[in-house]
């Protein structure tokens, strides 16, 4: 039996876009009379059936948005998926949701499968395997391919679309900047996620904080690693070896591992050290004693951001519509393990 060709296996066949096969597919008077008896007699050779979602590239009528995130496990995704999922609702979308696992190549195959017909555009955010690699041309190609993608969290500075980050860099300046104010002098730096955009962003915000106050990094205290294992088989040298008095952890993970070795070490929280997170999920706020303080990111207002941006592009008229990167503003909660001012 004959295998079914698709509308991505013609176009590379062909050397040609996704869009330009399924305009000649449709007879689009944007196509020359040509190039659609050339695409129409391949496609009729490689059995391929057309259908009303895969040829629509144009109108966008399949009403679906996928959304790619990294880790199902982190709070702040399923918060930003609740946002997305909103607003999606409200304006008759539905949303498939797939995992990368931060892996580049669950990231391509999804964005493959998933582009040919099946979606409108897409909302992901970067998986740690190509932000690692500095590959994002598969995101690159979607795009001149036709389909939309809103980038969110970990983004790619280098593709150009739409965005929705929080501002990682003076967040971080602003909560170090509190535990300095707060009294703090010896502040750490806990990192398992040094190799992410985010991760670098708040680092260099804790090291301008430092500076602007005139503290000289010590590097003693200044754990970062790419991994909640590594961090995790490095973190209790730094409370044992070192006098500190605060700490700033840049992950969620990262600040309930700080909080909890703290007091294994034998700090008091918050009286001897003051411990603030980054990334405001249950564990925070409800399960831990003493409660965290963290930083808010917001995740279902960047979902529904997000979302918002996608089906502007998706039903709008306006061609060349100008890409936006919207910011949004954190907030510090203060809980129980940081004092108070």
């Amino acid at each position: 039996m004959k295998v079914k060709a698709t509308l991505k296996q013609i176009a590379k066949e062909l050397n040609v876009s996704v869009s330009t096969v399924s305009k000649a597919l449709n007879g689009s008077p944007e196509i020359s009379e040509q190039t659609k008896i050339k695409v129409k007699e391949y496609a009729k050779l490689k059995n391929y059936k057309p259908n009303i979602i895969g040829l629509n590239l144009k109108n966008r009528k399949t009403k679906t948005i996928g959304v790619i995130i990294p880790n199902i496990l982190n709070s702040f995704f399923a918060k930003v998926f609740s946002g997305i999922e909103k607003v999606a609702d409200a304006n008759g979308y539905n949303v498939i949701t797939c995992i990368s696992n931060e892996s580049i190549v669950k990231e391509i195959n999804t964005l493959e499968m998933l582009s040919n017909g099946t979606i409108d555009g897409f909302i992901l955010s970067v998986s740690e395997e190509a932000q690692k690699l500095q590959d994002y041309s598969h995101f690159t190609q979607i795009i001149t391919d036709g389909t939309p993608i809103v980038m969110f969290d970990r983004i790619a500075e280098e593709v150009v679309c739409d965005k929705v980050v929080v501002d990682d860099f003076n967040s971080a300046v602003y909560v170090t900047q509190h535990l300095i104010n707060l009294g703090c002098k010896n502040i750490a730096l806990l990192s398992s996620i040094d190799n992410l955009s985010v991760g670098k962003l708040r680092t260099q915000g804790y090291l301008q904080a430092l500076k602007n106050n005139g503290i000289v990094a010590n590097e003693n205290i200044i754990l970062r690693t790419n991994s909640e294992a590594d961090l995790k088989s490095k973190i209790m040298a730094v409370f044992e070896n070192n006098f500190i008095d605060g700490v700033f952890a840049l992950d969620e993970n990262d600040s309930v591992l700080a909080l909890k070795t703290g007091l294994k070490a034998g700090y008091k929280i918050p009286e001897t050290l003051s411990v603030i997170g980054f990334a405001d999920g249950i564990l925070a706020s409800r399960r831990l004693t003493p409660s965290l303080t963290t930083v808010s990111q917001h995740g279902v207002e960047i979902g529904e951001v997000a979302a918002k941006l996608l089906l502007h592009r998706l039903e709008s008229t306006t061609e060349n519509l100008p890409y936006q990167t919207v910011v949004i503003k954190t907030k510090l909660k203060e809980r129980e393990s940081s004092k108070k001012l």
